[in-house]
């Protein structure tokens, strides 16, 4: 979700397992040259998904082991959920919509935060959630996290879960 921190928790577990780092929105931007405000704008929500879907299946089928912050919605997508399960460990860093809405504030930059972004976000959260959860292999609670902790225990995780994976394949 918007403000759970993938993409500063993301960066700092890059650094540590000594991979890329892709964002997904970041990604967008170099793919369209356009903002996301920009692109729903003038193109609409549907054209964003369209894009989101694109850089994740080329982050997950690049062949370099990276960590990669997956827009928050693009798991609404089955392709994309798909190419998620197939990809490595999945992450999630859960956070309350309270905490979400806290962190991003008025929504600035973050079009569907444009009205009432607390009220969204809740909303938001009630339709992912369910799904955030059926991906996850692990899950860091980081309403009262600070990066550094989170990515502590994002690294751990995924040394675990590639450990047992690695295990089980043996």
């Amino acid at each position: 979700m918007m403000g759970a921190g993938k993409t500063t928790v993301g960066r700092l577990v890059a650094r540590r397992l000594g991979r890329p780092f892709r964002d997904s929105d970041e990604e967008v931007l170099a793919r369209t040259g356009r903002t996301i405000p920009e692109i729903f704008q003038l193109y609409g929500e549907p054209a964003f998904r369209a894009q989101e879907k694109m850089v994740l299946a080329s982050a997950l089928s690049s062949g370099v082991p990276s960590v990669i912050a997956v827009a928050g919605g693009a798991v609404l997508d089955p392709d994309s959920r798909r190419r998620i399960r197939r990809g490595g460990a999945t992450i999630w860093l859960r956070a309350a919509p309270r905490t979400l809405a806290r962190r991003v504030g008025g929504g600035a930059g973050r079009p569907l935060l444009e009205r009432d972004p607390a009220g969204t976000l809740a909303k938001l959260d009630a339709a992912r959630r369910p799904v955030y959860q059926a991906l996850a292999d692990g899950v860091v609670d980081v309403d009262a996290t600070r990066p550094h902790e989170a990515t502590d225990r994002v690294v751990h995780l995924v040394r675990t879960i590639l450990d047992d994976r690695c295990r089980a394949a043996s």
